[in-house]
C-alpha cells in the first residue's frame, strides 16, 4: 500500500522532470537549425534617441513659402484620404510599427548613433539557460564586437549565486590570521617559566629582537611557535588555500559576466519577446559610407554551451554627412614672379691671426668650405635658376683697430673670391664634360664646337667686399647670451648707444668683467664669410610676370573638410568666408555663423539646401521648406539627399513633402 502511494507521488515527478528535459532539447534543437534565432531590426518609428536634438522644428500645421517663380504655396501638415485621395489636414500622424533592414543615419561632429532592437523570441528563453548575444559590427573592411547582451533564465541564475555562496563558504573556512594557529596559551606559560624577562612584553608594543628573546638554552622565537604551533591544523589550511582554484571551478561552473557586457537581465518567464534597444555611438572617418550590424549568439547550460545561434540577416546604416556637399573646385590665387632673386648664405671659414689666405688644415674649415662648395653645386645644376654674380663679403672681429680690420677683411674676401671662382670653373667644366659639351673661357677664346647654353655660357663674377668688423652681430649675441647678467648687458648697450667710434667703443668695453668672455666666447663667431648670390629665371625677359597658382592652403582646407576633420577645417578656412566655411561650420553645428555666410553667397541648389539645414536647426521651418523646395527645383537630386538628414527629413514627414519625387504638377502640393 504505501509502496503504491509512494509510486504515484514519485512517477509524475519523474514523467514532469523527462518532459521538461526532451521539450529543452528540441528547443536547443530548432535553433541550432536556425527554425527560431534572435533577429535586429531597425523600427519604423521615431528614434529611440531623437535625431533632429536640440533643433527639432517647433510645431505648426501651415506654412506660407514661396517657390522660385514667386507664386505662394501653402504646406499643410497633411495625410492621404483612402476614400478620395486627397491631402486632408491632420493634427498627428502615428507610423505603425514595422521593421527595417536599412536606415539613413546622419553624422553630427564626427559621430553617429547606430541604433537598432534585439529582438529574443519567447520560445528561445528558457528558465535553465543562458543566451549570450553578440552584436558584431562591420565598418570600411573592419570588424568590431560590441558590447553583449546576456539573457540569463532564473533557475540560471540561482544555480549561479548558489556556486557563489558555496565558495564564499569554503573561503570563510580558510585562516588568515596565522596566530589563531599557535597555542597561546602554552606558549604563554612556556615563557612566564622559562623567559620571563620577555614574558612582560606580552601586553607591550615594544619590539624584542630575536637576540633577546633566546633563553639560556638558546632557544629563538621562531622555535618557540613552530613547537607550540598545531602542525595538523596548519597543514589542513595550507591544502585549503592551494585548492582554492580548483574550489572556485567546482563550484562556479558559470560565473558572472561583468566586463564587455552591455546587458545582463535575468528574465523570470518563458512566454513574450524580450526587445532591447541597443545605441551605439560610432566616430566616422574618412570615407565612411556604411556601416553593418550583425547578430550571433550562443546558448548556455552552466559551463556547457548547448546550442549556436544563426547568424542575422544584417542591419545598413547609411550615414550622410554635410562634408559631401563641398564645394571641389580649385580656387587660385595670383602670383608676382620677378626675374631677378637673391639668395644669401654664412660660412664659419676660419683665418689664421691677421692672415686672409683659405686654409683647409684649419679646424672647422673642411666642413664649412664643403658646405658652401655643395651650395654652389646645387645652383650651377638648377633648372630654375641663372647665377648673375656672387658677392662675398668677410667680416672681423672688433679687436684692433677698425682701419686694419677693414682691410684684413677686404683680402680675406679677395681670397674666399679666388678660391670659389677657382672652383667654380672647375665645377662648370665638370659638368660640360658629363654632357659632351666645351666651355668658352674667360678670355673669349673658342676652340669652334658647340658650348653648352644651359650651364655655362659665361664666366660668373665674383664681388669682393669688407664687411669690417661685426658689431651688429655682436650686438645680437650680447641679447641672447646666457652667461651674461643683465646689468653687464645694460653697461654694453649704454656704450653701443653712446655714439663712439668702433675703436673707442672696443677700448671702452676692453676693461669690463665681461669682456674676457665676448673676446674669448662670442668673437669667434663674428668672423663669417657671407655670400649673396644673385640669380635670374631662366628664359624671363619680364622684369615681374603675374601669375596664378593653386591654393594649396584653402585646398588642404577642403580636404580636411571632406576627411571630416572639422576642427581642421574650420581654422583654414574661416578667413576665406565661403560656402565651404559655411559647409565646416554647420559640420560643428555653429549655426549663425553658418548662416552669415550663406546669407552672403551666390544662390544655388547647394547654398539652399544647406540654408534649409540651418534654418531647420534654428527653429524657422517657414523659410526651411522655402529653401529646400528651392534647392528641389534647381537640383532634383536634392530630393532624395533631404531624406539623408534629419532636420530635412523631419519636415519631409511633417508636411508630406514627399511629392517632390513624383512627377506630379504644382496643384497637388
Amino acid at each position: 500500500m504505501i509502496e503504491a502511494i509512494l509510486a504515484a507521488l514519485v512517477l509524475p515527478i519523474i514523467v514532469s522532470f523527462f518532459l521538461s528535459g526532451c521539450s529543452a532539447q528540441r528547443k536547443a534543437g530548432r535553433i541550432s537549425s536556425g527554425e527560431i534565432r534572435p533577429d535586429i531590426a531597425i523600427p519604423e518609428r521615431e528614434s529611440i534617441v531623437p535625431e533632429v536634438k536640440d533643433y527639432a522644428p517647433r510645431h505648426r500645421d501651415t506654412l506660407k513659402v514661396y517657390d522660385t517663380d514667386g507664386s505662394e504655396m501653402l504646406i499643410m501638415r497633411a495625410i492621404k484620404d483612402e476614400t478620395s485621395g486627397e491631402m486632408v489636414a491632420t493634427e498627428q500622424l502615428r507610423a505603425a510599427v514595422v521593421t527595417a533592414r536599412f536606415r539613413n543615419v546622419a553624422e553630427r561632429k564626427g559621430k553617429v548613433d547606430i541604433e537598432f532592437q534585439i529582438v529574443v523570441p519567447g520560445q528561445m528563453q528558457d528558465s535553465e539557460w543562458q543566451l549570450r548575444l553578440h552584436p558584431d559590427m562591420f565598418v570600411l573592411g573592419d570588424s568590431l564586437r560590441l558590447e553583449d547582451v546576456v539573457i540569463t533564465g532564473e533557475a540560471y541564475r540561482k544555480a549561479q549565486l548558489r556556486g557563489y555562496q558555496q565558495y564564499e563558504r569554503f573561503l570563510q573556512r580558510i585562516i588568515t590570521d596565522s596566530t589563531a594557529l599557535i597555542d597561546v596559551r602554552n606558549l604563554s606559560i612556556w615563557l612566564q617559566r622559562n623567559i620571563p624577562a620577555v614574558y612582560r612584553f606580552r601586553n607591550d608594543t615594544s619590539f624584542v629582537s630575536d637576540e633577546e628573546f633566546k633563553s639560556a638554552f638558546g632557544v629563538s622565537e621562531s622555535q618557540a611557535i613552530e613547537h607550540y604551533t598545531d602542525k595538523l591544523a596548519l597543514w589542513l589550511n595550507g591544502m585549503r588555500i592551494s585548492r582554492k582554484d580548483a574550489v572556485r571551478s567546482r563550484y562556479i561552473k558559470a560565473p558572472i559576466l561583468t566586463e564587455g557586457i552591455r546587458l545582463d537581465t535575468v528574465v523570470r518567464t518563458d512566454s513574450g519577446d524580450f526587445i532591447y534597444n541597443y545605441i551605439q555611438p560610432v566616430s566616422t572617418r574618412k570615407g565612411l559610407r556604411k556601416i553593418c550590424v550583425v547578430l550571433s549568439g550562443e546558448v548556455y547550460e552552466q559551463d556547457k554551451m548547448i546550442s549556436r545561434m544563426s547568424p542575422s540577416d544584417s542591419l545598413v546604416f547609411y550615414v550622410s554627412s554635410v562634408s559631401t556637399l563641398a564645394d571641389s573646385t580649385q580656387r587660385y590665387i595670383t602670383r608676382i614672379i620677378s626675374r631677378r632673386v637673391e639668395a644669401n648664405y654664412s660660412a664659419d671659414i676660419v683665418f689664421a691671426k691677421g692672415g686672409y689666405a683659405i686654409d683647409e688644415s684649419l679646424v672647422g674649415n673642411r666642413e664649412a668650405l664643403s658646405s658652401v662648395k655643395r651650395n654652389l653645386r646645387s645652383l650651377v645644376n638648377n633648372d630654375t635658376f641663372d647665377i648673375d654674380s656672387i658677392t662675398i663679403a668677410s667680416y672681423a672681429s672688433p679687436e684692433g683697430l677698425f682701419h686694419t680690420n677693414a682691410t684684413l677683411s677686404l683680402r680675406r674676401s679677395r681670397a674666399a673670391s679666388d678660391f670659389f671662382s677657382g672652383y667654380l670653373s672647375f665645377l662648370r667644366d665638370s659638368i660640360a664634360r658629363e654632357d659632351g659639351f666645351f666651355i668658352s673661357m674667360a678670355d673669349g677664346r673658342d676652340d669652334g664646337r658647340v658650348t653648352s647654353s644651359a650651364r655655362a655660357s659665361s664666366p660668373i663674377p665674383f664681388i669682393s667686399k669688407s664687411g669690417g668688423e661685426n658689431w651688429l652681430g655682436l650686438d645680437d649675441l650680447v641679447l641672447i647670451d646666457t652667461l651674461m647678467f643683465q646689468d653687464e648687458k645694460d653697461d654694453y648697450f649704454v656704450f653701443r648707444n653712446a655714439g663712439l667710434s668702433p675703436d673707442e667703443m672696443e677700448k671702452a668695453i676692453s676693461g669690463k668683467r665681461y669682456y674676457g668672455h665676448l673676446r674669448n666666447d662670442c668673437y669667434p663667431s663674428l668672423r663669417k664669410v657671407r655670400f649673396d648670390f644673385a640669380l635670374h629665371r631662366k628664359g624671363m625677359v619680364k622684369d615681374t610676370v603675374h601669375t596664378t597658382v593653386p591654393d594649396s592652403v584653402y585646398a588642404s582646407g577642403v580636404k580636411a573638410l571632406k576627411d571630416r576633420d572639422y576642427e581642421k577645417a574650420v581654422t583654414i578656412l574661416r578667413p576665406y568666408h565661403d560656402f565651404n566655411t559655411a559647409v565646416a561650420y554647420v559640420a560643428l553645428e555653429y549655426n549663425n555663423s553658418a548662416l552669415a555666410i550663406l546669407s552672403e553667397c551666390r544662390s544655388n541648389a547647394a547654398v539652399d539646401y544647406l540654408l534649409a539645414i540651418v534654418y531647420s536647426r534654428l527653429g524657422d521651418e517657414e523659410s526651411a521648406v522655402s529653401h529646400f523646395i528651392h534647392s528641389c527645383r534647381k537640383d532634383a537630386s536634392y530630393v532624395f539627399r533631404g531624406n539623408l538628414d534629419p532636420e530635412i527629413s523631419s519636415l519631409i514627414k511633417k508636411y508630406n513633402l514627399s511629392f517632390f519625387d513624383s512627377e506630379q504638377e504644382s496643384e497637388s502640393y
